[in-house]
């Protein structure tokens, strides 16, 4: 036998070997996006009477480490700026993103644009809020989002953003991805 005879030969040797040991590639792992609207970042400062003390820092890393423990990644991005909110929904369904959990705060109660943009994109999402909405002042009572929103949570504190991904979970599990608004 020629060396070229036995290149060859192991050649299919580890072709073959291959194809049997080979698995298929792990499914893409699910995405959940936390989207934090004004002011959020100011969380443990501003108005600890009905915010709380938990920072925004703290309440990803809990909702990143429940995620993780689950094997789905979360993402946590917060913005003053409705365009900025805006853009980053727009890129969520061009990345994949399996799941929204929004904090709109203020946009909450006015902005008709950021609620346009969830329904555009039709990524099911929960809306949480950390006060409880219905027993503050008037103009707090009407949510743009709501109606659309698989679930709202609000009352509840930091512990909302944990319910919220403890729900987005279950969803993924039953594999709600093409879930219409």
């Amino acid at each position: 036998m020629s060396r070229w005879t036995n290149c060859v030969e192991l050649l299919q040797t580890f072709r073959m070997t291959r194809q049997k040991t080979s698995s298929p590639p792990p499914p893409p792992q699910r995405r959940i996006l936390a989207l934090h609207g004004p002011n959020l970042n100011l969380l443990g400062n501003r108005e600890p009477d009905v915010y709380g003390r938990t920072t925004l820092a703290d309440i990803h890393a809990a909702m990143e480490s429940r995620a993780r423990a689950n094997g789905v990644q979360l993402e946590s991005f917060q913005s003053n700026h409705e365009g900025q909110l805006i853009d980053r929904i727009q890129a969520a369904a061009l990345e994949g993103i399996d799941f929204i959990i929004i904090n709109p705060a203020a946009y909450t109660h006015t902005s008709v644009a950021l609620r346009d943009a969830l329904a555009a994109i039709r990524i099911p999402f929960v809306e949480v809020h950390l006060s409880n909405i219905h027993s503050r002042e008037a103009f707090r009572h009407h949510s743009y989002f709501s109606d659309l929103a698989v679930g709202v949570i609000c009352g509840l504190g930091a512990y909302g953003y944990l319910a919220a991904v403890d729900f987005a979970l279950e969803q993924l599990q039953n594999h709600v991805r093409d879930h219409v608004i």
